[in-house]
């Protein structure tokens, strides 16, 4: 029997981002679902959002393909496109937002984890960082208590993967957020830790 085909990891940036946004939308809220996150998706909210990011000029997807079909997908942009409650932090620390590409999601469907599919995310998006000048990449992460009621049995937390990157979590760098999580009757905001490392 033939080997099945590995998944492909294809940068993409500019016009040929806009075809994956319907599957991309789809993708982030089945991954967001799972702990941590645990995110009640809407689907306005989530094509609002994407279609946002990709007008972003310098914006990134790095697009995980089994065949045609999109079981990944990991995206970048400038800081200083990103929200005001996104560059706040940067800015209270004197970070300059302009030297910061900020790697806004990582989503892989978990049949596919453990491939080395989460490096070539970071690594895609770190080579482009680079290259368009940026000193700094970072990313923020939800915060949620050890004893949360819907934390699953077994459940590791990727600190150590992003500090194997080079990422480290900056104290005093948070923010919050608000999204429904599946066992909330509205949203409600969401503490986030930054982490940084320098390209």
């Amino acid at each position: 029997m033939a080997e099945p085909d590995p998944v492909r990891v294809v940068p993409l940036a500019g016009p040929a981002i806009a075809p994956l946004l319907p599957a991309l939308a789809e993708l982030r809220i089945q991954v967001f679902r799972d702990f941590p996150y645990l995110y009640d998706g809407d689907l306005a909210y989530e094509r609002w959002y994407l279609e946002r990011f990709a007008a972003a000029e310098q914006a990134l997807v790095v697009a995980a393909l089994d065949g045609e079909r999109l079981v990944g997908a990991a995206t970048a942009a400038p800081l200083a496109a990103e929200h005001e409650d996104f560059r706040a932090p940067f800015i209270r620390l004197g970070i300059d937002p302009a030297d910061v590409f900020y790697l806004a999601e990582s989503v892989l469907l978990g049949g596919f984890r453990g491939q080395g599919i989460g490096h070539a995310f970071f690594d895609e998006r770190e080579a482009a960082g680079r290259r368009l000048g940026f000193g700094k990449a970072a990313f923020c992460a939800v915060v949620r208590p050890l004893d949360h009621p819907l934390r699953p049995p077994g459940y590791r937390p990727l600190d150590g993967f992003w500090r194997r990157r080079g990422y480290v979590p900056v104290p005093g760098m948070t923010t919050t957020f608000p999204w429904k999580d599946l066992d909330e009757a509205e949203a409600s905001p969401k503490p986030m830790q930054f982490w940084l490392r320098e390209l």
